[in-house]
């Protein structure tokens, strides 16, 4: 879809469709009113006769409005204006891209931009919009021999705004974000027997062959075990199919200047190893792979924007199955930092193959290393689908990751990573356990990963939450994308 930018008044522009906001009590946004005016009354009746009162998430589409010059014009309800924030503009955009998609207007022309969100300027209005609309129209039916497609799609989205710069901006970050994310959720999408380690890799070199300043390395299981990394590799042990270790830099700043690093969990498929699990929602353990996926859309994103600083991304990729020669709880592996590790349960499987990239992350010299993974269903527990959860050993760092999460309405809540923690890990045979009990799952995941990046500034990121939706809307949802997106920005800011 393309967006474009306008500067017209809503009664007299021509378009397959004009958007309007009305607020609760009736009352009509500015362009709202001016349409009124334009249509002799139009809008007044209509919500005189109860069409619609302005709740939030309400729709009104009028078809050949008489005295515009629209083909139709569509209302859609807001709220009380003095609390029409971020979750109220948010719904009010996705209601559009869906509603005109499905009316067959190919064109239309929004005046939400113009409303006034509480705390938000105008490119993030406009910037919201865009990724909102692409991410409303996304369909994953890149499998079904079918496809789904309306008869006329809506095929370009018009700003009305006389800030044409901030607009065109904030359209160009937007799609290049929306685009990060569609990655992420085309391959979080992905079947086991498709997304597999190589295939993941086979995709990172493509990205790398689109982007002159994107460098792409991967190793193999031999280059792995020469590097001493026992602790990833024994979760491929029990796999046909061989793990690899992906990096992906980006130069986009000066010669010198310290990178940020992404690592990303790639585990395709996770059916926990010999620590089996349920058969019931399975399949969706194809969704563990999708902290690799944001770290693959990320990267788009910023070579796409041409950001103007040093980033690699790092990806851990491996199956987790069980076979005659998968580990084994109790089994005991050496990771690269030489510290050992006792398995007591081999669907903690996540940390395992983290911990070996974070040790090689630090060849990098990396200025802050941030790690993304579906890895504890305790996250789950604890903040359900609307945040991700944030624990981090630099407080700067963890204020930005949140501030970054807000402003991309991609939230993360931030989780305590105390000492008291520490000893739920202890093992008698090892020098740690993978797994610390029942209670604060998340934290002591996030423990175990902190006595691999004790040399850095490091922040941990739990997607298990946010990274696929169940349900009617079943399928990956591309976060944490828009907040690592924003994160940087905020860096190259800096």
């Amino acid at each position: 879809m393309k967006f474009t930018v306008k500067s017209e008044k809503p009664g007299t522009v021509k378009a397959g469709c004009v958007v309007l906001g009305v607020f609760e009590k009736r009352r009509l946004s500015d362009a709202a009113a001016d349409f009124d005016k334009t249509t002799r009354g139009l809008l007044t009746r209509l919500l005189k006769d109860g069409e619609m009162d302005g709740k939030c998430g309400q729709t009104l589409l009028v078809h050949y409005p008489r005295g515009a010059h629209c083909e139709r014009v569509l209302l859609v309800g807001c709220g009380k204006a003095k609390e029409f924030g971020d979750k109220a503009y948010r719904e009010a955009v996705a209601a559009v891209a869906g509603i005109i998609n499905s009316s067959g207007a190919s064109d239309a022309v929004s005046y939400l931009a113009e409303l006034d969100v509480h705390g938000r300027d105008f490119y993030w209005k406009v910037r919201q919009m865009v990724e909102i609309s692409i991410a409303t129209l996304f369909r994953p039916d890149e499998l079904k021999s079918r496809k789904d497609k309306a008869t006329r799609q809506l095929r370009r989205l018009a700003v009305n705004t006389a800030d044409a710069d901030t607009a065109n901006r904030a359209i160009s970050d937007g799609s290049a974000i929306a685009g990060g994310v569609e990655l992420a959720r085309t391959l979080g999408n992905l079947p086991g027997n498709i997304c597999t380690p190589s295939y993941l890799a086979d995709q990172a070199r493509k990205l790398g062959k689109a982007h002159k300043k994107l460098k792409v390395s991967v190793l193999g299981e031999a280059a792995m075990e020469k590097l001493g990394m026992g602790s990833l590799l024994s979760v491929s042990r029990g796999s046909r199919e061989p793990a690899r270790l992906i990096s992906l830099e980006y130069s986009g700043g000066r010669k010198g200047d310290r990178p940020v690093a992404l690592v990303g969990k790639g585990v395709t498929f996770d059916s926990g190893g010999i620590s089996i699990k349920p058969s019931p929602a399975m399949d969706e353990m194809k969704f563990d792979m999708c902290g690799a996926a944001s770290v693959l859309g990320t990267l788009q994103a910023c070579a796409e924007m041409d950001l103007p600083i040093n980033v690699v991304g790092v990806i851990p990729t491996t199956e987790n199955l069980p076979d005659g020669n998968a580990s084994k709880p109790g089994d005991i592996v050496t990771s690269m930092s030489g510290q050992t590790i006792e398995v007591l349960n081999t669907d903690a499987e996540g940390r395992l193959i983290l911990c070996d990239a974070l040790t090689w992350c630090g060849k990098f010299k990396p200025d802050v290393v941030v790690d993304i993974a579906t890895l504890t269903g305790a996250c789950v527990i604890a903040l359900g689908a609307h945040a991700a959860g944030l624990l981090s050993n630099d407080d700067e760092l963890a204020e930005a990751l949140a501030a970054a999460g807000d402003y991309a309405a991609d939230r993360a809540w931030r989780l305590p990573l105390w000492d008291d923690y520490q000893p739920q890990l202890d093992s008698n045979f090892a020098d740690m356990a993978n797994i610390g009990g029942r209670e604060a799952g998340t934290i002591t995941a996030a423990c175990f990963l902190s006595r691999f990046t004790e040399d850095y500034r490091w922040a941990h990121l739990d997607i298990a939450g946010v990274a696929w939706k169940q349900g009617k809307e079943k399928g990956a949802t591309g976060r944490p994308v828009s907040l690592l997106t924003q994160f940087l920005l905020d860096h190259c800011a800096d």
